[in-house]
């Protein structure tokens, strides 16, 4: 608050999407609708960034004009806004945007997703007017992870999401099944393994949430879910667990002094996931002390795309491993149309060993 005058933003793919009131507002209600402004946003353009935002000024401004009519919200559905929006998207070639860091693996990418899945806009069509009958379905988890100095977990949380894109014609009913064995609530029981994507093994849900299109006529029968999808990117299920589940990493660690002013630091860190999963992109820091001077780093013989720095300024350490290839499972539909693309993102929320 400055001046009497209240801010609110919140960070999407480095943009800030801000606002202000001077009235006393519920700050939840503010951040959900700036979330969703950058949803509907990303739905018209397609991409994301600085760039297109720059060259559709004029439909962003026509956008945020009829979801917010003198300070109250209307609409922020995608679906309802295209009977009122009527510019066209100028589209970005996806081929000649910077690379992204690993914050915005699942938001956009040309080489991550088949086709244009991420960047396409949901008002425009193929060229020569045709409309190809898609569905993408994202499963996005962010894993909390915090180890004692022995190596033993502390805390562990996964917190989940179903995103699902939809470029199907005519409003059909769409079916999605999850496992059979999927459980809410805590029953006491272990899910300390990596069973679930390959059909065996319980997964348990401490709590969820669903769309609001999302029928749960027979979800407590065959754990299937029922909507008929809106147009645009959204949320199917929300999903959080905090029982115990086998980590993707282990880390070891072992400081041995080396002298009055000099230590060496052995660490060490395991995959725990089977040969069939793919890590992309594993960047370890660990932070020294304030006073130290210079770092050496000795890595495994036959190490390669591993990349080791000091950052000073920040007096930290940071240990990089990259993979070329990408998380994705690609499963098309036995007929020709639609295409049913599913996708597979495990991310590192909150990755801490302590030493």
């Amino acid at each position: 608050n400055v001046d009497g005058v209240n801010y609110f933003h919140v960070k999407v793919v480095g943009l800030l999407f801000v606002a202000t009131t001077r009235t006393n507002v519920s700050p939840s209600l503010v951040l959900e609708l700036l979330q969703r402004i950058a949803r509907v946003t990303k739905d018209y353009l397609g991409i994301l960034n600085e760039d297109s935002i720059r060259k559709n000024f004029v439909l962003v401004y026509e956008l945020l004009d009829e979801v917010i009519d003198f300070g109250y919200v209307q609409t922020t559905s995608t679906e309802v806004l295209k009977s009122c929006v009527f510019n066209e998207p100028i589209m970005i070639d996806a081929a000649h945007m910077p690379p992204l860091g690993p914050a915005a693996l699942f938001m956009q990418g040309n080489k991550r997703m088949p086709g244009t899945a991420v960047t396409k806009s949901v008002v425009a069509n193929e060229p020569g007017g045709r409309r190809r009958e898609e569905i993408f379905v994202d499963i996005i988890e962010k894993i909390s992870l915090t180890f004692s100095s022995s190596g033993y977990i502390l805390t562990s949380e996964i917190d989940g999401t179903i995103q699902m894109k939809s470029y199907l014609s005519g409003n059909p009913e769409i079916r999605l099944a999850l496992n059979e064995d999927l459980n809410i609530g805590r029953g006491g029981r272990s899910v300390y393994d990596y069973g679930g994507s390959s059909g065996s093994g319980a997964v348990i849900l401490d709590d969820c949430n669903f769309h609001e299109s999302v029928h749960l006529d027979s979800f407590d029968v065959d754990r299937t879910l029922t909507l008929v999808p809106p147009d645009g990117e959204f949320p199917v299920m929300n999903y959080r667990m905090t029982q115990e589940f086998k980590p993707p990493f282990r880390i070891n660690t072992l400081i041995e002094e080396a002298g009055s002013l000099k230590a060496e630091v052995i660490l060490k860190i395991r995959a725990e996931f089977p040969q069939n999963i793919t890590a992309n992109t594993v960047v370890v820091q660990m932070p020294v002390p304030k006073y130290t001077s210079r770092v050496s780093f000795e890595l495994e013989s036959g190490a390669v795309g591993q990349v080791t720095d000091f950052k000073e300024p920040n007096k930290k350490i940071e240990w990089g491993l990259k993979k070329v290839k990408y998380l994705q499972i690609a499963k098309k539909s036995k007929t020709y149309n639609p295409y049913r693309w599913v996708r597979y993102v495990t991310q590192a929320n909150s990755y801490v060993a302590r030493i």
